[in-house]
């Protein structure tokens, strides 16, 4: 006699779509998402910036010469800090100056004092007179070392530059 089979009463899960929409989502949030650079990644402070109610232009992505202005975290005293973003122009410019160590040569961002300030500055304009320069400061600092910032930029002929804040909410 033949035994009868039971009627199976489970279900089956095609795996297929859940694969699928796995993988873009791990695509798309590869495309967007942002690294940090080698500058970032050896800073030492933080800055808060100051909040303004229009954001009137953005600091461009490339070719730009950036001036930090802060409160470095290891020595507590208030500091420059100067980085040039395109990788080629800043190992030119930091092989043209005199006044940086060999030891620092190889960083993304140095500390800096007025004078190398100035130098660094005219360097990066003898390499790129394209590139355009920017001062990022905190907010709680007197306003005496973004002045003297600027004047080491109109000195070098650095007449027109962007100032990173933040937008408002």
């Amino acid at each position: 006699m033949p035994k009868i089979k039971k009627k199976r009463m489970g279900f089956v899960i095609d795996m297929t779509p859940l694969v699928d929409i796995t993988f873009l989502l791990l695509t798309f949030f590869m495309f967007t998402a942002k690294f940090k650079s080698q500058a970032e990644s050896e800073q030492k402070f933080v800055i808060e910036r100051p909040k303004v109610s229009a954001d009137t232009s953005k600091v461009p992505d490339r070719d730009v010469a950036i001036i930090k202005i802060a409160v470095d975290s290891v020595t507590n005293d208030t500091t420059y800090y100067f980085e040039v973003t395109n990788e080629a122009d800043r190992a030119q410019v930091w092989g043209m100056s005199k006044s940086i160590p060999e030891e620092l040569k190889a960083k993304a961002q140095l500390p800096v004092n007025l004078d190398m300030l100035s130098e660094l500055v005219g360097n990066t304009k003898r390499v790129r007179n394209e590139t355009q320069f920017a001062i990022d400061a905190d907010k709680k600092l007197r306003f005496k070392w973004i002045s003297d910032a600027m004047d080491v930029l109109r000195k070098n002929y650095a007449t027109k530059f962007n100032y990173v804040t933040e937008k408002k909410q």
